[in-house]
């Protein structure tokens, strides 16, 4: 993904991220102040229901009141306190009584409880009713809800019982007013909400006797769950009851309802106030911020490329500029230089590269410079180290064959004799060391062709058998891992098999007291792993640090360039090497090499120069 695409990414995402947060966080606040409005209202409607049904209650008592001090009802008291009292006298007063003061039910009862006179229902005139008896004095009393008994049925009223002694015995005054639509039409219901009324006057569920401001409630069966959990309560349970009703699939139908018990003088349940809150108001506001956050979010998308396309071109450009150059200095081109625009950090940063570039030039230069009269410094020294051996003996014979000539013939002829002999030695060893230098100056170009690596590494140790186990000398144990399964690989056989002799020839050096060989080949994916191990007295980490440095030996007698021609084997075919050791536990040299390279040849090429005889030890002092 390039830095471009990051950018658009990491705008858009900051972009949407916003707002979404701040369509949520309005939602959620738009919410909870809705639902806290929506319970201020509720409580202020219930507030308002209490406030008018005890107001209501209080005319109700105040009718009460004066039809029981009213002249008529006294005359009516007294006359039937007498004894053998014709009460069917006064069976139609509580009709009058009942217009004149604005009552939808009066009643009058003697102190025994007979029924007097009825307004509402005149049929059960001489009935009695003995919960009224059961209290002597019903002064200072309230208003209660009483289920009322009518010819066509019941009805539930807002009731006071008033008393009026009359000499030891007691006369009673009920009144009442219905409590239906009418009551609910007084009640201010603020927008999206209602309130129905439950007349809970039979053992089950009544549809009908749900009704509104308006009469009949329609689809009233969906309010028989919640009406049936008010009637489970207990008797002095007012906890109201919250329900939301959904009436079709779109959210904005659904509808709350606080359900309040109203209980009766004994605590009966006689009726169930419903509040109703429409959330049509609050869905149809989250709508709308959900549109306006979209709407937003398609400018910020907008915006966003725009933005994003610029800030990009005006970041990546000099950036890519500064990865070209980078990777023109990765390839060798010390004198790249970019184009320096502006004075911000990407300007200060493209100075800085070209500072860092022409710095780097400059210092190639002197390294090159210094790297080429040390690598000269060394080579003479080592050319001086190595010729310096056999010239000392050319020397010493070249002056005994000049006093050889004061001798005699015979003399002279035998002192010749051994000074030729030596002379050609110590050509032959200074021709040899001329050599060596040659054969690493000289390394042939590595000719591919398919190579078994395990068949290798068997023929470049067969060579070293006899050594293993030569008579007179500690033995050297062979280990052989091989994985057999490992693929061939295009590489030089002749220069591999070079590199393993002087790996092994290395390996012995290191185990002058005998030893482990322990040879290891693995698959490693597109890589084939070899791993050549002794056990001889290992490698001090600055050792491990320069052993394929060449010319660096700590032997008396040895070039350095052994190890080197190993890593320049393995470089040739595009591999690595590496070595690790411990002192007093071995050392050991690993070689990943590519299975397969471009340029390989199927022909075998002429062989290469004899290797290195002498190698770089594993383990040696200086």
């Amino acid at each position: 993904m390039s830095f471009r695409t990051k950018i658009f990414l990491i705008f858009l995402i900051t972009v949407l991220a916003s707002v979404a947060l701040v369509a949520y966080g309005v939602t959620y606040y738009t919410q909870n102040a809705f639902e806290a409005m929506d319970s201020q209202r509720t409580e202020a409607l219930v507030s308002q229901f209490k406030k008018e049904f005890a107001q209501r209650g209080e005319v109700v008592v105040q009718q009460v009141e004066n039809i029981t001090n009213a002249d008529i009802t006294l005359r009516m008291a007294l006359d039937l306190a007498r004894p053998n009292a014709d009460s069917s006298l006064y069976v139609h007063d509580a009709n009058g009584a009942a217009q004149d003061h604005g009552l939808d039910f009066v009643e009058f009862v003697n102190g025994d409880g007979t029924l007097i006179s009825s307004a509402q229902y005149p049929a059960r005139v001489g009935y009695k009713n003995d919960w009224i008896a059961a209290t002597k004095d019903w002064r200072g009393s309230t208003a209660f809800l009483k289920r009322e008994e009518l010819p066509d049925g019941v009805a539930l009223s807002l009731s006071a019982v008033r008393t009026l002694p009359v000499g030891e015995k007691n006369f009673y005054v009920i009144g009442g007013r219905r409590l239906d639509q009418n009551f609910l039409a007084s009640l201010v219901l603020p927008t999206g909400m209602r309130a129905l009324l439950y007349r809970n006057l039979e053992p089950n569920f009544v549809a009908t006797a749900l009704t509104d401001a308006g009469g009949a409630v329609p689809n009233a069966d969906s309010f028989q769950s919640l009406i049936e959990q008010i009637q489970k309560q207990p008797p002095d349970d007012s906890t109201t009851v919250v329900k939301t009703i959904e009436w079709n699939r779109d959210p904005a139908s659904a509808e709350s309802f606080h359900a309040m018990p109203l209980r009766g003088r004994n605590n009966e349940l006689l009726g169930v106030l419903l509040l109703g809150s429409s959330a049509k108001e609050l869905v149809l506001l989250k709508r709308q911020i959900l549109k306006t956050a979209g709407l937003v979010s398609l400018a910020a998308i907008l915006i966003g490329l725009l933005v994003s396309w610029w800030v990009s071109r005006r970041i990546t450009r000099p950036v890519e500029e500064l990865a070209n150059g980078a990777r023109d200095v990765a390839s060798g081109h010390w004198n790249a230089h970019i184009d320096v625009q502006g004075d911000d950090e990407i300007g200060q940063l493209a100075g800085a590269f070209n500072d860092m570039t022409r710095t780097l030039a400059a210092q190639k230069e002197k390294l090159v410079q210094t790297e080429r009269v040390a690598a000269w410094r060394e080579l003479a020294r080592r050319l001086a180290h190595e010729l310096r051996n056999p010239l000392f003996p050319l020397q010493i014979t070249v002056e005994n064959l000049q006093r050889a000539r004061q001798l005699g013939p015979e003399q002279f002829q035998e002192v010749f004799g051994e000074a030729t002999a030596t002379l050609k030695a110590e050509l032959a060893n200074l021709n040899s060391i001329v050599g060596r230098f040659s054969d690493f100056s000289k390394m042939p170009a590595p000719q591919l062709m398919h190579v078994n690596v395990n068949e290798t590494l068997r023929n470049a140790v067969r060579l070293f058998e006899a050594q293993f186990n030569a008579v007179g000398k500690p033995s050297i144990t062979t280990e052989y891992f091989l994985s057999e399964s490992l693929p061939e690989i295009d590489a030089d056989p002749d220069l591999l098999h070079r590199a393993f002799q002087n790996l092994v020839l290395n390996a012995l050096d290191a185990m002058p007291a005998g030893g482990t060989l322990s040879l290891r080949t693995s698959d490693g994916g597109d890589a084939v792993r070899i791993e050549v191990s002794d056990t001889g007295k290992g490698l001090t980490p600055e050792e491990c640090s320069r052993v394929f440095t060449p010319y660096y030996t700590t032997k008396l007698q040895g070039t350095g360039l052994g190890l080197a021609i190993v890593q320049s084997v393995i470089s040739d075919h595009h591999g690595t090497i590496s070595v690790s050791s411990e002192e007093g536990r071995g050392a050991t040299f690993r070689i990943e090499l590519p299975k397969r390279q471009a340029g390989a040849v199927t022909k075998p090429r002429e062989s290469a120069p004899t290797p290195v005889s002498e190698s770089e030890p594993a383990t040696a002092s200086d």
